[in-house]
């Protein structure tokens, strides 16, 4: 049987061609580490990867959710908790103050030291975040929870200007937790506390006087209802932390599984691929061989 010199030499750079691309496709593994480069190297396992490394991509965007939800919330919680701080004095200026022994004067000086509490509890209801934005005005962030009219009616000035929606944040497939708190009901205390200050500064007051013993304890009973309902808000939010929490951990194990699996699934076997890579070298140089000393050859040399 004869064969063509064209024909011999297609067939040699073909398989030449062949070796080639498998060693190409054997070093580029071993390079990057992984077994599949292309979809076609194993159609299933590049689905399985797929989907893993969708997952995972999932998984670290909530668990990143999460980092900036906790650190908001936690901010929150101290704002709150300075709030509680400063009703917790204004409730004992007040229990002070209901004191039948005190006089004209004592509760003149309190009206200052209520004021100064007032005006830090408006300042931190219409606290802002790095970002300038309203941390406690609900969904309406570019303005202020709580404002304040000096034009209205004393015990009408200040109102609730933000609103009660809730700014939803994806912590899980299907999970979302508020990350927001409102301060509805504060514009309440501080007219209350407005009203008080007046009462207090008016010369010649009385802790006996009927009308301003009243008005002293509305604002004091008006505090108490403003710190049950901030005590209640601060409860709510580390309990939401600890869910938060709960919930981290979990995406922590599914993206060590998803980890795992990747490295099952993608991983190069590198031990495997030297020794095939080490069968194609030692075939590919055989077929040079092969092809420069039968390139060489011709009819004169048996002749």
């Amino acid at each position: 049987m004869r064969i063509a010199s064209s024909q011999y030499e297609s067939t040699m750079t073909r398989s030449l061609q062949m070796n080639d691309a498998k060693l190409a496709h054997l070093t580029q593994q071993m390079a990057s580490g992984a077994r599949v480069q292309l979809p076609s190297d194993d159609p299933i396992s590049a689905v399985r990867i797929s989907r893993l490394r969708r997952e995972e991509a999932a998984v670290t965007q909530y668990r990143d959710n999460i980092g900036a939800l906790k650190i908001r919330l936690q901010k929150n919680e101290t704002y709150m908790s300075g709030m509680i701080n400063d009703m917790h004095q204004a409730r004992d200026l007040l229990v002070w103050a209901l004191d039948g022994g005190n006089s004209s004067d004592d509760l003149n000086a309190m009206a200052g030291s209520l004021q100064s509490l007032r005006d830090s509890l408006f300042y931190s209801a219409n606290s802002k975040d790095q970002e300038g934005r309203y941390v406690f005005s609900g969904t309406l962030i570019s303005q202020p929870a709580l404002t304040y009219d000096g034009t209205a009616a004393l015990g009408a000035r200040y109102s609730f200007t933000g609103n009660t929606a809730q700014q939803q944040v994806a912590v899980g497939n299907g999970i979302t937790q508020p990350a927001n708190v409102d301060l509805s009901g504060m514009e309440a205390l501080l007219n209350l506390m407005d009203s008080t200050i007046a009462t207090l500064r008016t010369a010649g007051v009385s802790p006996n006087d009927p009308v301003a013993h009243q008005i002293m304890a509305d604002g004091l009973d008006g505090i108490d209802v403003a710190m049950g309902a901030i005590s209640t808000k601060i409860a709510d939010l580390g309990g939401t932390q600890n869910i938060l929490s709960t919930l981290d951990t979990n995406h922590a194990n599914v993206s060590l599984s998803n980890k795992m699996a990747l490295t099952d699934i993608a991983q190069l076997d590198y031990a495997s691929a030297a020794v095939e890579l080490n069968g194609y070298t030692m075939a590919l140089q055989a077929t040079q061989k092969a092809y420069a000393k039968v390139s060489g050859l011709s009819l004169f040399n048996v002749l």
